[in-house]
């Protein structure tokens, strides 16, 4: 999925100008990174609200038009207000397709139903690890990584070892991590082993 925004170039700084940008519908922003210097930037409220409400906005490579051209970027920090759906600053990073990055991926749990753990033993899935840091280059950069829990058993682990990653992209961990467990639940292998019917 190619994602593109629009963005404008920032002639006035500080902190009155960010509140009038805000009271007309526009949020201030950064483009850095590379070998170009740093570019403030501003942007149109609905349009980043409603991208930011796309997962594939946080974790895939974007374009960003601006009037003399355009930058391939990743969004690396956004800044809410305390308690209004506002968006009072964002902050993008440029990438280079010859140079690896490193980013977090969603991912995306499948078969936590049919899980034996789950079916055969009634137990519960905990999800330990909701994204996965990674390195790749950005044209490898995934929208999501898939997580099979079909051959879980209760009482035990996926690692990161256990996962599979797409061509081209590697986990950014330290040892070993958890992924997912299955939780075993007191009484509920036996009770389902003795056909008891659930009580009213």
């Amino acid at each position: 999925m190619q994602l593109v925004f629009k963005a404008e170039k920032r002639v006035e700084q500080g902190t009155g100008a960010s509140r009038r940008l805000r009271r007309d519908g526009r949020v201030p922003g950064i483009i850095y990174g590379g070998t170009a210097a740093p570019v403030q930037v501003t942007i149109d409220h609905n349009e980043l609200f409603h991208l930011l409400r796309k997962e594939a906005f946080h974790s895939s490579v974007l374009t960003a038009e601006l009037a003399d051209g355009k930058d391939s970027v990743i969004l690396r920090d956004v800044q809410w207000h305390p308690f209004k759906q506002q968006v009072l600053h964002i902050d993008f990073q440029r990438v280079d397709a010859t140079h690896k990055m490193h980013t977090k991926v969603p991912l995306h749990f499948i078969n936590g139903d049919v899980a034996p753990g789950v079916k055969l033993e009634g137990g519960i899935v905990s999800h330990v690890l909701t994204e996965l840091e990674v390195t790749c280059l950005p044209g490898d950069l995934p929208e999501f990584i898939e997580v099979d829990l079909k051959d879980l058993a209760s009482g035990h682990s996926l690692h990161v070892s256990g996962l599979t990653l797409p061509k081209g992209v590697e986990a950014a961990v330290h040892g070993d991590p958890v992924v997912a467990t299955i939780a075993k639940v007191k009484g509920a292998a036996e009770e389902t082993a003795e056909g008891e019917a659930p009580k009213a």
